[in-house]
């Protein structure tokens, strides 16, 4: 087993959200200096961030998730702004929020609490739906967050898409796109 993969669940974005959030804010690329952007398909919502394990352990968690969330059904997903974590002068993480979604945080409860049953350890802190679109300021001057709302292309057009499968991803470091699919956990068709 890889010594230094680390994996993770994470709600899968259609090919057609990636896309339209990719054109989306590929002019914000030359208005804000981030060391890296997220390449298009690696976009996704974290779930449960697992780490290295071996694979007896991942065995047993893909187990559990998939009992856990063999009766929730798709769901609508709407990313509607721009926002960061880290210092407000040079933030670490830029990401595109999303509406609060209660079927949303229903999922990941059950990821999380399978992972939990499973022998992980979680990260405890509250649960932030979002999908990360670049690392690391690298700006001279200092990050304006108040410049947030008035560049948002999600603000006054919102995108929408059916959140349809949870994924257990893969990372490689060095690599882009660095996220791979490993296992796919289809949520029923809501009908």
């Amino acid at each position: 087993m890889d010594q230094h993969a680390h994996f993770f669940y994470a709600l899968e974005l259609p090919e057609e959200a990636k896309a339209e959030i990719q054109s989306r804010i590929e002019h914000l690329k030359k208005e804000f200096p981030f060391q890296s952007w997220v390449h298009p398909k690696d976009l996704h919502i974290t779930l449960a961030f697992l780490g290295n394990a071996p694979n007896e352990k991942i065995e047993a968690a893909n187990e559990r998730v998939e009992a856990a969330i063999k009766l929730q059904t798709s769901f609508e997903l709407i990313v509607d702004r721009l926002d960061i974590f880290g210092r407000n002068d040079a933030p670490r993480v830029f990401w595109a929020g999303l509406k609060d979604s209660h079927k949303l945080t229903e999922v990941r409860q059950d990821v999380f609490a399978a992972c939990l049953a499973a022998g992980f350890q979680l990260e405890k802190r509250p649960f932030s739906p979002h999908i990360t679109i670049a690392r690391k300021w690298l700006g001279e001057a200092p990050f304006s967050k108040a410049a947030l709302g008035a560049v948002s292309p999600f603000k006054k057009d919102p995108i929408s898409f059916q959140a349809r499968r949870v994924v257990l991803y893969k990372t490689h470091l060095g690599k882009s796109p660095k996220y791979e699919p490993i296992e796919q956990f289809p949520l029923a068709p809501n009908e």
